[in-house]
């Protein structure tokens, strides 16, 4: 018998498919483990941190982080979000993404994702992936939408595509 290595594509070769594909994957992780979460309508933090480890399990070549704010020693700022600004604030927003896949380190800015509750109709996430791809160059953004308490159906045929949107 053959003794295979286990061999992972470079990061850099990932196509966006096959990263939607890995994302959808954990996504669906998260319907299987924790859908508890979803159903009794956790807290987002706690549904994100769950999506954040089994994202793990598909990014093994990358850091997985949620409310990560720093940008290398400095606080992670985007300058064209003004939302909730205060005033004193002059070097832009101090932000927090739900969850990033990155290299701690060094700057590579790999994948952002906004997470929102399907109860929760505040679509500012979604230009705030806007600008974290324009003003700190991820090379992706996704936003996700979780199904929580009656929206919640766990069954078989739960289609997890309709929840996930690339922003590109």
């Amino acid at each position: 018998m053959v003794n295979r290595l286990n061999i992972q594509k470079k990061p850099e070769s990932l196509s966006g498919k096959e990263i939607c594909k890995r994302i959808e994957r954990a996504y669906k992780t998260l319907i299987e483990k924790d859908g508890y979460l979803l159903k009794v309508d956790a807290n987002e933090r706690s549904i994100t941190h769950r999506l954040a480890i089994h994202l793990e399990a598909v990014f093994p070549e990358y850091n997985i982080d949620c409310e990560y704010n720093r940008d290398g020693f400095n606080s992670k700022r985007l300058i064209g979000y003004k939302k909730n600004i205060d005033s004193a604030d002059t070097n832009g927003v101090t932000v927090f993404p739900d969850i990033i896949i990155h290299r701690r380190g060094k700057r590579d800015n790999f994948i952002v994702i906004e997470a929102k509750k399907l109860s929760n109709t505040d679509d500012s996430d979604k230009e705030k992936l806007d600008i974290y791809k324009s003003e700190l160059l991820y090379k992706y953004a996704y936003f996700v939408k979780f199904p929580v308490g009656k929206d919640f159906k766990n069954d078989k045929c739960f289609s997890v595509q309709k929840f996930i949107e690339e922003i590109r």
